[in-house]
């Protein structure tokens, strides 16, 4: 079981692969995006490890193994489309899940997502979470994505909450040293999920 500090006055949840398991989602719909939207193959394997990067983190690279520019826009439509089409199939990670209900009207409690507003506000609907939480926070609500601050402190705000009182609960590498940027305490949640929800 998750352990929160006596000390934490607030909660911040990371959406996708924390909360939900859209990572396998996610991989179906960039891989189908690329074939369709750019003429591109891409071996699964490459997405492993790269689920906590913002759409436009995980284009920035593509570029740059190809070397050429990518119809960016385009390609992000077919994506979003087509995880939005696969929302029948996904479901809550119970472990972080289960958290949250715990501490619903203990603590506030917000969702800070490197995710687009549309998908991460479709994930928690479709899985019956986004009631629990105080307040949702996207990568169209701040300048940056992860592992820029941006996206905690803005959730911390809205909160009310002091940075250093927060607990913050991430998947990605890039979650984590985001939480440390905004002066939190980080739990990595991997070890308590099953690896098969290690996809992308």
């Amino acid at each position: 079981m998750i352990a929160v500090p006596a000390q934490a006055t607030a909660l911040i949840f990371d959406c996708d692969g924390t909360l939900v398991d859209t990572l396998p989602l996610y991989l179906r719909a960039w891989l189908a995006a690329l074939q369709s939207e750019a003429a591109h193959e891409v071996a699964p394997e490459w997405f492993h490890g790269r689920g906590g990067l913002s759409e436009h983190m995980v284009l920035d690279l593509m570029e740059a193994e190809l070397g050429r520019p990518l119809d960016r826009a385009a390609i992000v439509r077919a994506a979003r489309r087509n995880v939005l089409s696969a929302m029948a199939d996904l479901r809550e990670i119970a472990v972080v899940a289960d958290l949250a209900r715990r501490y619903r009207g203990t603590l506030p409690m917000a969702v800070a997502s490197s995710g687009s507003r549309e998908i991460v506000r479709a994930s928690l609907t479709r899985t019956g979470l986004l009631d629990l939480f105080d307040t949702v926070v996207t990568i169209d609500d701040v300048a940056r994505p992860k592992p820029a601050p941006d996206l905690f402190l803005e959730a911390a705000r809205r909160l009310g909450a002091a940075p250093d009182g927060c607990l913050v609960l991430e998947d990605s590498a890039e979650g984590l040293a985001a939480a440390g940027h905004a002066g939190m305490q980080g739990v990595d949640i991997r070890p308590y999920i099953r690896p098969a929800t290690d996809q992308m």
